[in-house]
């Protein structure tokens, strides 16, 4: 081996370690990649940054842009509350569900798809009175199976289509993915409906993670305001802090017959004040023995915690929110978001105490206070998810029509030839910016910019395996080891190496990587690298065994209530499933 080739082994070892470490976020492991990979030579300077030009890179943006539209237009909305009703059958509703979510990741990116649905799920698994256990995994798996269909369904499509460029001159076309990946999605969704979702824990099969989130009847408490307290004086802000200190949020203020739910931080507290606290019994007590107040009597609900201007939600921190890894004190949520933290369910557990040392992880649900107004803003720009339903966008309705014929036009000008499917994406979000569909103010919010760092870090970095040689010493590698066998066996064996990476890494990443080694081997076999490259392109998207392989499955481990093992136990058979399925159709429609 050469230097540059030990230098590019070692960066690409350090990255699969920091991306399985999970403290820094991929998109800063990947640049950081990038980086280092300039000062170790193996990628010059002048080309470091031509992955952020690349096609794919420009596709998965237009391809967010033009999910955020169909999001915000309603159309899925309206579908949803037809395509998920409450039915009694679960094999029915998980059949609906995964199938309707695999058809709307066929035609935009999976995550948007599964953040739109999610409500409408847990919906109406309450409804029935069934555990969103049972639908919410199987609505994630059913998502990510739906992307294999199409170009547009998942990232790692783009990638493999753009990657088959640079080497055969021409990118697989939109639905050159669909004849395997519509009979894995299928197969999968079936193994879903039957026999997938009885392999869960029973006692996630029995109860709802988030049920008891809003079960805050015990911890809502008043205190009166008495002569010589402590707290006359002081400012709401000045408040707050001896109520962190003491576990006790403070929801709310009654003042003469007045109740007030949006409290200012400068508002000052005077004698005869009631404030409206969620609070334990003990903390409680502290609480009011700090600051010289009298506990009120009485039994009260956690309806005094909302009003018509003010409310209660549960939310879901997504993969990529701001608030991962940091406290309440350190993202300021009251003073900056005008947002009251009232609980906390994570992996099924209940979290009502010490919340202000809490530390956010993707995936907690989040039991939240605040105005009626303001509340969807906030969460957007926290990355935070509703879990219940928002209904249907009145604003936007008129413009469902325009969304879906942007999308169309886009597809149909690419398939027809008229322009590259990159151009004709790229137009359908201008499109979406032109007819207000989205806002120009928010349309770089809706761009996953970790994503697009990602793929344009990566890009560089999947160069620099080629032309380092890197490459075919790997491909010489797993062939040595393969020797002796058949070529569909060494198909195999590129397969379940690509979709275990997947599993353990983020399968941009994952697809980035085996895309040049999947046609080196290819070349050294004498054989079809089309098969190859369809072969990374299915595995590298299937990550069903943890929670960290897909943002999905993160997305659905807080309001599912699932354990980090959960996973495995729908997962393995899945691939196991989808391996013996979609290598039997990958060399019959792709030929070796």
């Amino acid at each position: 081996m050469t230097n540059d080739q030990y230098s590019i082994v070692l960066i690409l070892i350090g990255v699969f370690v920091f991306f399985l470490w999970g403290r820094w976020r991929y998109d800063v492991v990947a640049f950081s990649a990038l980086m280092i990979s300039v000062i170790a030579g193996v990628i010059t300077p002048e080309s470091a940054f031509d992955g952020f030009s690349h096609p794919a890179v420009i596709t998965v943006a237009a391809v967010l842009v033009i999910s955020a539209g169909l999001a915000v237009s309603g159309v899925i909305d309206r579908i949803a509350h037809i395509v998920v009703p409450p039915l009694k059958s679960l094999f029915l509703q998980i059949s609906v569900m995964s199938s309707f979510s695999a058809i709307l990741s066929a035609m935009m990116n999976n995550v948007a798809a599964l953040a739109l649905l999610m409500p409408a799920t847990i919906d109406s698994a309450r409804k029935v009175k069934r555990s969103p256990a049972l639908l919410l995994m199987p609505l994630s798996f059913g998502s990510i199976l739906g992307g294999l269909i199409t170009l547009i369904g998942t990232p790692p499509n783009i990638v493999i289509a753009h990657y088959r460029e640079t080497v055969a001159g021409e990118p697989f076309s939109m639905f050159d993915f669909s004849p395997v990946g519509l009979v894995v999605a299928i197969v999968g969704v079936f193994f879903l409906s039957t026999i997938g979702w009885r392999l869960l824990p029973k006692d996630r099969q029995a109860k709802s993670a988030t049920d008891e989130l809003f079960d805050i009847d015990d911890y809502a408490a008043e205190c009166i305001v008495i002569e010589k307290s402590d707290a006359i004086g002081k400012s709401i802000k000045e408040i707050d802090e001896i109520a962190d200190s003491c576990d006790v949020r403070i929801a709310g203020l009654i003042r003469g017959n007045k109740r007030t739910l949006r409290l200012t931080r400068s508002r000052i507290i005077a004698e005869k004040d009631i404030l409206i606290l969620k609070a334990g019994p003990k903390e409680l007590d502290t609480f009011a023995h700090k600051l010289g107040l009298e506990i009120k009597g009485g039994d009260l609900d956690k309806s005094i915690f909302s009003n018509d201007d003010v409310t209660l939600q549960e939310a879901v921190v997504s993969a990529d929110s701001r608030v991962i890894g940091r406290k309440i004190g350190e993202i300021r949520l009251k003073s900056r978001s005008a947002l009251n933290l009232m609980g906390v369910s994570r992996q099924g557990e209940n979290i009502k105490n010490r919340l202000h040392q809490l530390i956010f992880q993707a995936g907690d649900v989040l039991l939240l206070q605040g105005d009626n107004d303001s509340m969807s803003k906030s969460m957007d720009r926290l990355g935070l998810l509703p879990l219940a339903e928002r209904g249907f966008n009145m604003g936007k309705r008129r413009h469902a029509g325009i969304a879906i014929l942007l999308l169309a036009g886009a597809i149909g000008a690419a398939a027809t030839g008229l322009t590259s499917l990159t151009v004709a994406l790229a137009i359908a979000a201008l499109g979406m910016v032109l007819f207000s569909i989205i806002p120009l103010r928010d349309l770089y919010n809706t761009i996953d910019w970790p994503v697009i760092v990602l793929v344009g870090s990566m890009i560089p970095i999947g160069g620099a395996l080629e032309t380092t040689g890197t490459t075919d010493l790997i491909a010489e590698g797993i062939l040595q080891v393969s020797e002796g066998y058949s070529v569909f066996f060494v198909l195999a064996l590129l397969f379940i190496v690509t979709m275990t990476l997947s599993d353990l890494m983020n399968n941009v990443a994952t697809a980035v990587m085996m895309a040049p080694i999947a046609v080196s081997m290819a070349n050294t076999l004498s054989v079809n690298s089309d098969s190859f490259l369809m072969a990374v392109a299915v595995s590298s998207s299937c990550a069903f065994l943890t929670p960290i392989g897909h943002k999905n499955n993160a997305l659905i481990m807080g309001p599912g209530g699932y354990k980090f093992g959960d996973y495995w136990r729908m997962g393995l058979p899945l691939e196991i499933i989808i391996t013996l399925v979609a290598l039997p159709m990958i060399v019959w429609v792709w030929p070796l």
